[in-house]
């Protein structure tokens, strides 16, 4: 019988998040359920019930939204080594917060690193986005240059307005002070771009996060951290991260904070060099969405609920 060919992980980022999130995953799997119980220890509360059980309202703070993406993302991994699903892992990425838990399952860095890190880096993006009205705004059917001309043609200014976010073709996202963000919004319209304001707690991936950006840097200088054993994208440059250099791959993900998501650009690189089979790792299936739009040919499974 012919091995499974290895797996391709995909790790959700913020948006992927829902009440009921890795519940039937823990009923059903010892592995996922010792995974939540571990972070319900690690961080003091029970993440466990905010993702089992929400509300909603908590669940989607970015300070809490990411651990438990993060935790819900291990879970289903661990779930799935333990039934003999991951015979081998060629290579893993993730969306934003999504690189962590890829640089994680990697092993880069230990489970209850990886949580506090991620809580930590939710936090610290909460309160930068509350000190400045910003916000984010999705744009269909444009492609980079128009989404650069439609924030240098917005800004007013000292205003922030920048792409943060290219996920796949027709896909792309701003990011900025608030202000900006509505004028963009009108502008599209007129370029023949449509535009949907975002409903996020402000500007991720745009200058405006240079303050967690600070307090990540401070933080990833303080991890024990391990060469990963598997290839891991890095978000901002759309390639591989120099795994053999430490310092290099901390400031890429201090960079993520202030810079550009480069998903697509990413799924192609894997696409082009990678064999193996895509996994999207719960809770998430907007990633299989945007390898759809990306090249409709590659097949990802997605496992928001156990199969």
């Amino acid at each position: 019988m012919r091995a499974a060919p290895a797996a391709i992980l995909l790790c959700p980022g913020q948006g992927a998040q829902f009440v009921g999130m890795g519940k039937t995953w823990a009923e059903r799997f010892p592995a996922a359920a010792q995974t939540f119980r571990q972070a319900d220890e690690v961080l003091g509360f029970k993440l466990s019930e905010l993702c089992f059980n929400g509300p909603e309202a908590e669940l989607t703070r970015t300070d809490n939204a990411q651990p438990a993406i993060y935790t819900t993302s291990v879970a289903c991994f661990r779930a799935l080594v333990d039934q003999g699903k991951f015979p081998g892992v060629a290579a893993a990425a993730g969306l934003s917060l999504g690189e962590f838990t890829a640089l994680h399952l990697a092993g880069a860095f230990d489970f209850e690193t990886g949580l506090k890190l991620v809580r930590l880096r939710g936090q610290a993006m909460q309160e930068a986005a509350a000190s400045v009205p910003s916000g984010m705004l999705a744009l269909v059917g444009s492609d980079e240059a128009q989404a650069r001309l439609l924030c240098q043609e917005t800004v007013q200014g000292d205003e922030v307005l920048v792409p943060a976010n290219f996920n796949c073709p027709g896909q792309i996202v701003l990011s900025g002070h608030l202000a900006a963000c509505n004028r963009a919004l009108e502008r599209a319209s007129a370029m023949g771009i449509r535009a949907q304001p975002l409903k996020v707690a402000g500007a991720f991936h745009s200058p405006i996060m240079k303050p967690a950006a600070a307090r990540l840097k401070e933080a990833l200088d303080q991890v024990p951290w391990q060469t990963p054993a598997v290839p891991v994208m890095a978000n901002v440059t759309g390639i591989l991260h120099e795994i053999n250099k430490v310092d290099y791959v901390k400031q890429r993900l201090v960079d993520q904070l202030t810079g550009a998501v480069r998903w697509e650009q990413s799924m192609i690189w894997l696409i082009t060099h990678v064999p193996g089979r895509f996994v999207e790792l719960a809770p998430g299936k907007s990633l299989a969405g945007m390898m759809k739009r990306i090249d409709r040919s590659v097949k990802v499974e997605s496992l928001a609920e156990p199969a």
